[in-house]
This record gives structure tokens, sequence and C-alpha cells, in this order.
């Protein structure tokens, strides 16, 4: 059997334009309730002297209570100085924090080091955004995941990976995809070959090499279909049915329920295998597939990942600090769908595994079929954004950016 990178095409070639992961230089704009962004926001702006509220703030070289800057597209928070706001906190926007955890950002470029607005200005309903992972020895876990949330890319092992958005304009115009490589791919499978296939396909055959994210391709209509139909369904989850507006579920008997009631604040997460429960503190729920406990992503357990960013303790007297009380039950709703989220998926991946074993033992589109064929290399002007701005935004002091 070849090696999985043997001439199987980097995804940094099908999907040629990327990003580095947005930085927001601080930690407390980040927040897995809104209610917590707000009381921050509030705080800040009661801080009795400048000099208080800058260092409330956590000033970096990019940004103190000083700094202006543009507007972040799609969210017209005021552009004036920190220094000197006095109005109401912006509407915290819901975004996916790491691999899977859904958390809260105030969306204000003020606060923000780098915000990486080309992903804001193509960020919409139509949208979906392929995150690179970090490639963890021995640690199982995805190549890449999907979400339609504005991503913030944070690594738990510290090597963020690549943002790639699926298409380079709003409205789901002009796809992030090699120049002929659809055209090519349609052709060698006989098949229409659309850019969300490509994502489909990427998201369950993507895979780690030494040489980078690499995406072995079939050279056939059947494995084909079977592969993108596999990820359509991978996609769907991930994206908790963002786009076929069913939120996903485990069939009836295997759902899990809170058994015994979370406490107001739980102090450790653990698994009891016997009886297939997560234990929260006192609280229990069940049943929890060992498949969901045991799901990795970037090096760490993923519901551990989630719970300590909600368990944690912060600095105290830091914005980071302010918090809920106690444990929302949307807090409890969130993690029962993060459980179902990683069950499911985990119960694809011996799908996944036949696929990737079929893909090795037949014949492949690779980097040299596409280099002849025209495909490779790719041009240098789709590895760079579109110019997308069809709407004025507000720049520093109120003046519009011109682009």
């Amino acid at each position: 059997m070849r090696a999985v990178s043997d001439d199987a095409p980097l995804l940094d070639d099908l999907m040629p334009w990327s990003t580095a992961p947005p930085r927001f230089g601080r930690s407390w704009v980040l927040a897995p309730d809104p209610r917590s962004l707000r009381a921050r926001w509030e705080t800040l702006l009661r801080a009795g002297t400048v000099e208080q509220r800058d260092a409330l703030f956590h000033p970096t070289r990019a940004r103190s209570v000083h700094s202006t800057v543009a507007q972040l597209p799609g969210h017209p928070a005021p552009t004036g100085t920190l220094a000197e706001e006095q109005g109401p906190c912006p509407e915290p926007l819901r975004v996916l924090h790491g691999p899977y955890d859904q958390q809260w950002l105030i969306p204000d470029h003020r606060l923000l080091d780098t915000a990486r607005t080309e992903l804001w200005r193509v960020a919409d309903e139509r949208q979906v955004f392929a995150v690179e992972q970090a490639h963890v020895p021995q640690v199982p876990g995805p190549a890449v995941v999907c979400s339609t949330l504005l991503p913030d890319g944070h690594s738990p092992a510290g090597r963020p990976g690549r943002i790639r958005p699926l298409y380079r304009r709003p409205g789901g115009v002009e796809p992030n995809v090699a120049p002929g490589l659809l055209d090519h791919l349609g052709k060698r499978c006989e098949r229409q070959v659309s850019a969300e296939d490509l994502l489909a396909w990427i998201t369950v055959c993507a895979r780690q090499s030494p040489v980078g994210r690499v995406v072995p391709l079939p050279a056939n209509g059947e494995l084909w279909d079977v592969g993108v139909e596999l990820g359509r369904t991978a996609l769907d989850v991930q994206t908790r049915g963002a786009r076929s507006g069913v939120r996903p579920r485990l069939p009836g008997g295997r759902r899990p329920y809170v058994r015994a009631p979370l406490p107001a604040r739980p102090d450790a997460l653990r698994y009891d295998e016997q009886e297939e429960a997560l234990l929260v503190g006192e609280g229990r729920i069940s049943p929890v597939p060992r498949g969901a406990w045991e799901f990795h992503a970037g090096g760490v357990r993923v519901l551990e990942a989630w719970f300590e960013a909600r368990a944690g303790a912060a600095e105290p007297g830091t914005l980071a600090a302010i918090g809920p009380g106690a444990w929302p039950q949307e807090w409890t709703s969130d993690l029962l769908e993060l459980v179902t989220v990683l069950a499911l998926l985990s119960e694809l991946r011996t799908r996944q595994t036949a696929l990737a074993a079929a893909l090795d033992r037949g014949p492949r589109t690779g980097t040299a079929e596409l280099r002849a064929a025209g495909v490779l290399p790719v041009p240098a002007s789709a590895r760079r954004p579109a110019s997308v701005l069809d709407h004025p935004e507000e720049g520093p002091g109120g003046q519009f950016a011109l682009l």
C-alpha cells in the first residue's frame, strides 16, 4: 500500500486562498455566554480613569483604548476610541472557538489585534469555512473541521492551521477552488462536480502528512459518490444542521439526557465507561458513547477542553474573570448537543477508514495528472483574496474606507 502522501495533492493547492487565524490579543472578548461579555463591557466603561480603563483592557502593541481602526465588515460598531466610548456593548456574535466549541465574541475591531477582515467580508449564510487542525503524532483527530460560523482558528496544541473559505465572495460566488479542478474531476469521475461536493470530499478524506494536509482524489465516479455522500453527512453534523435546518440527533434510546441535575459550580468532568455516563461534578448525563468521550482534536479530548473553558478560573480582577454566578441552563443544552455531534462523528469513522482503504488500493487522480491537465500549479491570483467591497465600510473617526 502506498504512503498517504504519495502523489496526493495538497489541500493548499485545492483550496488556494487561505488566511492565518485571527489573533484577538485579549481573552476577555470571547466567552461561552453573551451576558458575560456585556457585563465585561460595562465594567470596562465604568472604570474611573482612562488609565484604569486601559489596564482593564489589556493593551498590546496593536491595540489600546486610544487605538482608532475601521469597522469590522458587516458589524457597525463605533470607530471612536475606547477611551471616550460610552455606548452599549456591540451585539455579541456566535463564533467557532477551536474545533468544536461554539462561543461568543464582541465584534468590535478596536478589541481585536488582528481580526483578518478578509474573512469577515465573506462571512454570510452561504459561506463554509474549512479550518485546518494541528497534527499531533500518535493522537487521532480530524485534519479539517468545517464551520458556517466565523472560526477563531484556536488550536489546543498551540499550532493553529489556516482557514480556507469555500467561497471567495459573499453570496456563494466564486468558489475558492483551483481553476479547472472541478471540470477535471467531473470528466474523470463522469459526474457534475460542485465546490460543495469537493468540500464534502475534503471533510472526510483530508489527511495529515509530513508535507502538510493532503487530499487523495479518486479516479472513478463510484468512489467519488461514496466519499461525497459521507462527507455531506459529516458536514451537516459538524455545522450542526446549519444548511439543512435540522439539528443533529441520535436515534431514540441513544440520546443523552440529564439523569442527575448539574450543580451550580461543577468542579470536575469524569466518564463512567461501564454506565456510559458523563459525570459533571455531581451531575450525570447518559447515555454518552465512549466514542464521544474519546473524541480528540488538536491533541486534546474535546469534551475536557469544552468543560475547562467554562469551569477554569481566570485571573481575579481581570475582565476575563467576570462570568456567570452559576452554571447556566444553556451550557447544559450546549453540552448535550456537543455529545451528540461527537457521537455521530465517531460513528462515521468506520466508514471513513473503509473509504481511505479503497482510495489506497485503487487508481487516484494525483498531482502529476493535475499538472499535466494544467490545473496545477495554481495561479498566484487564486491565492489572494478577491475584491469584495460592495458597500461602504466606516474607517477610523467615521471616515469611509476607499478600496
